[in-house]
């Protein structure tokens, strides 16, 4: 590893480009604020409109770039008037997750100070849970790199399609052991540290045994405490009663729908932050779309991506050894505690008068103050 962490990063569609800006200037200035070493970027290029420059959904070497960095940072992929044949999305940032089995999503879900309230109940201002999404196999297991089930009847107008769920075991209990020790350490700061299988046991085989492996965990970690919860009486609960919740386990495209669901509980997807982690690789972005109709008008809420680089020094704490990039990192989720608390920060997607810039230099300002 050289002298200072390497990042890949990836500014890809729409808004990417704004958001990413952002989530770098903050991360930049936390670590000079603890006297930390800056990480080195290095771009490359992806996503829908490089599609349609060139053919290609990422630079030639792309994919190997961003694996020997010690982490990828990824602005949004996509644009909906850019498609593969097929109607599907160009999207390679699903097969960076398949290549480097970044199999755990990390979606943590928080309640600010003078945010949008979804909910009428005041327990609701309090939400802080996290959602463990597995990111490799489940119902996206067809959409990466693996071959689709056959289409049945004329390609052009089939009788039928269908995409495989998979579960399988090696994911499936590396998963439920990365989610047992999350659990652990949100306990030890205090917070439920308990954890809930959300599946669909009592209908598919796959599902079933999805609650197997994790009952097999949970004997690992008998301090934990567990429960379970179908998926649809989960999207239930987490209208009804979300503070019941502290972290959650799940299938791929369980935890896409229950995250954006959550998402939307705590004032919107500008506030969505990502990280994918593998037992080698760790991938960090917003959870948002690209959002073309506003891109380059300084009207994006950055606020997913700084919160999804913070996680990023988080991890590259732990990875290259520096601790000084984990104090970074609580330092910009505590400046953004503070921004909302004192009704400074007001991202136009909750209805204020702060774009991109002017959320970005509210975090600047006080990231170089300490505060």
């Amino acid at each position: 590893m050289a002298d200072t962490p390497l990042v890949a990063v990836i500014r890809g569609d729409g808004i990417g480009s704004d958001v990413t800006e952002a989530a770098l200037a903050v991360a930049a200035a936390a670590l000079a604020r603890c006297g930390a070493p800056a990480f080195r970027c290095d771009d490359i290029d992806a996503g829908a409109a490089y599609f349609a420059e060139t053919g290609r959904d990422i630079e030639a070497d792309g994919e190997t770039r961003a694996g020997d960095a010690d982490a990828i940072f990824l602005g949004a992929i996509g644009l909906p008037s850019i498609r593969h044949e097929d109607g599907t999305e160009i999207s390679p940032h699903l097969r960076l997750r398949d290549r480097f089995h970044l199999y755990a999503g990390i979606r943590p879900v928080r309640a600010y100070p003078n945010t949008p309230q979804r909910l009428a109940d005041p327990r609701a201002a309090g939400l802080d849970l996290v959602i463990i999404r597995e990111s490799t196999e489940g119902l996206f297991y067809s959409a990466a790199v693996h071959d689709r089930s056959p289409i049945e009847g004329d390609p052009a107008a089939p009788d039928a399609v269908s995409d495989i769920m998979r579960i399988s075991g090696d994911t499936t209990r590396k998963l439920h052991e990365f989610a047992f020790r999350l659990a652990a350490r949100r306990k030890a700061r205090g917070k439920a540290g308990r954890l809930t299988c959300v599946d669909k046991a009592n209908v598919f085989r796959s599902q079933a045994f999805f609650r197997t492996l994790f009952d097999e965990t949970a004997a690992r970690h008998p301090g934990i405490e567990t429960g379970y919860s179908y998926v649809d009486a989960m999207a239930l609960d987490m209208v009804r009663q979300p503070w019941e919740f502290d972290v959650m386990v799940m299938e791929n495209m369980f935890g896409d729908i229950l995250s954006d669901l959550a998402g939307g509980l705590v004032g919107g997807m500008g506030m969505a932050a990502c990280g994918e982690i593998g037992d080698a690789n760790g991938l960090f972005q917003p959870a948002h779309g690209s959002a073309p109709d506003i891109a380059g008008q300084d009207r994006a809420n950055p606020l997913a991506a700084i919160l999804s680089g913070a996680m990023m020094l988080d991890y590259l704490a732990g990875r290259c050894g520096l601790e000084s990039y984990a104090t970074a990192a609580r330092l910009i989720e505590d400046a953004v505690e503070a921004g909302f608390a004192a009704n400074a920060l007001r991202p136009m997607e909750f209805g204020g008068d702060m774009g991109t810039d002017a959320v970005t230099r509210d975090l600047l300002d006080r990231v170089r103050s300490g505060g």
